[in-house]
């Protein structure tokens, strides 16, 4: 008997656009777990490079950046044609104007730091659809 969890959908290409080594290492980590392939950007500027290559299924986007705002990147990723599926907002800013931007600027949803790994796990196959 494995002890890997089988996804309830086919595994997808997660690009996670965080600049917090541990955070995007745990992210990846608990995502590979469950079958997703993941790639990390910790910049605005990596992050529309490896979109560039190959548009992610979900792009995990971090909102600060040490480079730029993780809603411009969407915002360029979007104009060149190399936008991922689907883009979730990651902020520690529990704020209605925060979230009324993120979903403005396209994000289908908002996740607020530290995130709860279960939501997160539970959410991706839903966004994934």
């Amino acid at each position: 008997m494995s002890s890997t969890p089988v996804s309830p959908v086919p595994p997808g290409d997660v690009l996670i656009v965080e600049d917090h080594a541990l955070a995007a290492d745990a992210l990846r980590l608990m995502l590979e777990t469950w079958g997703y392939r993941v790639r990390i950007a910790p910049t605005a500027a990596a992050a529309l490079q490896a979109c560039a290559e190959r548009p992610a299924d979900l792009m995990l986007l971090d909102l600060t950046l040490p480079d730029g705002n993780g809603l411009d990147v969407l915002a360029e990723a979007t104009a060149t044609g190399t936008a991922p599926r689907v883009t979730v907002a990651l902020t520690g800013h529990d704020d209605p104007a925060v979230a009324d931007r993120c979903r403005r600027a396209g994000c289908t949803a908002v996740l607020i730091k530290p995130i709860a790994p279960r939501e997160l796990v539970g959410r991706v196959p839903h966004w994934l659809r």
